[in-house]
């Protein structure tokens, strides 16, 4: 996908032992953590760690994940995790999220649906121009 509305953030890390499940290689909800973390980093990276949403009022949560696993990911291997906001629309980011591998195979794609939310009303706030331009910018 060559569509972004943000820069591009890049995370290399290692899948840990202790992520793999009873099949020998890293389970689904570690891969899913991995995206959620890579997203994190990325926020945090320009500037938008959790205080700083918690003093703007607002806070991002996951409306939709959808993951696409193309290869196993096996405990010890290295991990390329490549983010970038696709676009906005209103109170949502659409977050694309690709793992891969040492050599460069693809091993799993992910997109997730964000929302933007109130923190004391919990109702959908339209992402600011100022959060905007932080991943704009990278």
């Amino acid at each position: 996908m060559s569509e972004r509305a943000s820069a591009t953030f890049e995370l290399v890390f290692r899948a840990p032992e202790a992520d793999v499940d009873e099949l020998g290689h890293v389970s689904n909800v570690a891969v899913v953590r991995y995206v959620q973390d890579v997203a994190r980093a990325h926020s945090e990276a320009v500037g938008l760690d959790l205080a700083a949403y918690q003093a703007a009022g607002v806070v991002f949560v996951v409306r939709r994940h959808e993951l696409d696993y193309l290869r196993p990911i096996m405990g010890g291997d290295e991990v390329r995790a490549t983010t970038w906001i696709a676009e906005y629309s209103g109170a949502t980011a659409r977050r694309v999220v690709t793992l891969d591998g040492a050599s460069g195979q693809p091993l799993a794609r992910a997109e997730t649906r964000w929302a933007l939310v109130s923190i004391s009303s919990g109702r959908p706030r339209r992402v600011t121009p100022e959060i905007v331009e932080r991943f704009a910018r990278g």
